[in-house]
C-alpha cells in the first residue's frame, strides 16, 4: 500500500514538508509506503472548464506537477495535501492545480482515503482546511481525521517543530490513515460500486 503526499508550499523544506514528513514517518511505521511530491514554484494554469479531459482522461495543460501527479496516482492507495495558509486559504497555486487535477482524475481518486493538513503562523488554518476538504468530499473519497483538525504552527521553516500538538495531530493522522487502507485492503482492495452521476442545473 502506498500514500502519495503533495507539498503544496512553495518551500520545498518549509513548516508543510515538516508536517509531511512527520505523517510520512507514522506511515512507514506501519508498513505503508509513502512519497512526497513537492508543488514548486512555477506558475501553474487554472482550469478553463474546456471538459476537454472528460474526451481524453487528461487536462490540456501539460505541465510538469500535473504530469507527474496524473501518473503517480494510479499507484496511490491514499493521497494528502498539505499546504500553507495565505489569506485564511491554501496556497492559491496548488488550487490550481487541485481544480484540474480533481476534475479530470476522479476514476482514479474514487474510493481512496484521502487528508489536508495546513501550516499557518497564527490563524485561517480552519478556513484554509476547509477549503482543502472539498476536493475530497466531491470525489467520493474517505476523509480521515486526527484528533482535532489537521493544522500546525509556526513561521519561520522549522518552527513548527516546536509545535508538540500540533505534531502529534499529525502522528494520530498518519496512524488512521494506515488503520483505514489496512481494513480497506484487507481482502484485497473494495472500494463500493457508485452509481452513474445525476447532473442537474437549477433550472432543469
Amino acid at each position: 500500500m502506498k500514500v502519495l503526499l503533495l507539498n503544496g508550499s512553495p518551500h520545498a523544506e518549509g513548516n508543510t514538508f515538516l508536517a509531511l514528513k512527520e505523517i510520512s514517518h507514522t506511515l512507514q511505521k506501519e508498513k505503508i509506503e509513502t512519497e512526497i511530491v513537492q508543488l514548486g514554484v512555477q506558475p501553474l494554469r487554472g482550469c478553463i472548464a474546456c471538459r476537454k479531459c472528460k474526451e481524453t482522461g487528461c487536462c490540456i495543460f501539460a505541465d510538469e506537477p500535473y504530469k507527474t501527479l496524473w501518473k503517480k496516482l494510479d499507484k496511490a492507495d491514499g493521497f494528502i495535501v498539505g499546504s500553507p495558509v495565505y489569506f485564511a486559504g491554501p496556497n492559491g497555486t496548488l488550487c490550481a492545480l487541485l481544480d484540474r487535477l480533481f476534475f479530470s482524475c476522479a476514476g482514479k481518486l474514487r474510493g481512496k482515503p484521502a487528508a489536508c493538513i495546513v501550516a499557518c503562523r497564527r490563524g485561517g488554518a480552519s478556513a484554509a482546511f476547509d477549503r482543502l476538504n472539498k476536493y475530497f468530499t466531491i470525489t467520493n473519497m474517505p476523509v480521515v481525521s486526527s484528533q482535532y483538525w489537521n493544522s500546525i504552527h509556526g513561521q519561520k521553516a522549522g518552527e513548527a517543530a516546536q509545535d508538540a500538538e500540533g505534531l502529534q495531530v499529525m502522528r494520530t493522522l498518519g496512524q488512521n490513515m494506515a488503520w483505514l487502507l489496512k481494513k480497506i485492503h484487507k481482502d484485497g482492495p473494495q472500494y463500493p460500486v457508485y452509481e452513474v452521476p445525476v447532473r442537474t442545473n437549477m433550472i432543469r
